[in-house]
């Protein structure tokens, strides 16, 4: 039985048309983030969670199964989602302000002053403000579509890798500033990642996506990256037999 609030997912399955064979990548997921909470999603290369993410976020709407949002039907039309993908989607023709606020002004919504110069301040970027994309660094690109995420008060907050395009020390101090932003603005959050270290550090619970077609085979909470570790090799072990 689904509970109020939080993210629930229930027998999901999706399947992809390619060359005229339909193609079955995820099948009977299911899935619960309570509210407020962050959940990793993690698994081998290839195995579907990007595509899981993309469903949610109503890329990918040929699935079948439900998708509920604090006891209402997931919609993009009538819920915040923000997406931040791999390589950020940051515009390259907006400067760093207007990347912030475009969802704002797409969705003609008001950001509040006082939020969006905190949620600035917190990221360092105050200096980068009038900066195109191409004039930012990884780890700046990063910070801004963390902004932009933020900012538009999402209901919730899915994230496809972010962290793994940098460097490891950039990385270390991406994951400290979003821990940083997340308890102050929590907000029910999935997140896909390779690093069971970055599960383990940044998420409440980790969910284990794996087979083919994919399905959530351990959804732990409180696990320690080699716990998490552990169950990735044996994962690929299965596999290679």
């Amino acid at each position: 039985m689904l509970t109020e609030g939080g993210l629930h997912i229930e027998n999901l399955s999706l399947n992809y048309e390619l060359r005229g064979r339909g193609i079955i990548v995820l099948e009977h997921v299911h899935l619960s983030v309570p509210e407020r909470e962050i959940c990793a999603l993690i698994g081998p290369s290839g195995g579907g969670k990007s595509s899981l993410l993309n469903a949610i976020a109503g890329v990918h709407p040929r699935y079948t199964g439900e998708i509920r949002l604090s006891g209402e039907r997931l919609s993009p039309r009538k819920h915040h989602i923000a997406l931040v993908p791999q390589h950020y989607g940051l515009m390259p023709w907006k400067r760093v302000s207007e990347n912030i606020l475009l969802p704002a002004a797409l969705s003609h919504e008001a950001v509040d002053p006082s939020t969006l110069d905190e949620i600035i301040h917190c990221l360092h970027l105050e200096d980068l403000l009038q900066r195109y994309p191409s004039e930012l660094s990884g780890g700046q690109r990063q910070r801004v579509a963390l902004a932009r995420a933020f900012a538009m008060r999402a209901d919730l907050l899915l994230m496809d890798e972010p962290f793994s395009a940098l460097d490891v020390l950039t990385a270390e101090r991406s994951r400290a500033l979003f821990l940083q932003l997340w308890e102050r603005y929590p907000r029910t959050t999935l997140f896909v990642t390779h690093s069971p270290d970055e599960a383990a550090t940044l998420a409440h619970s980790a969910a284990l996506l794996t087979g083919h077609p994919a399905y959530i085979s351990h959804h732990l909470r409180g696990a320690s990256a080699g716990e998490l570790r552990g169950l990735l090799l044996q994962t690929q072990d299965c596999a290679a037999d």
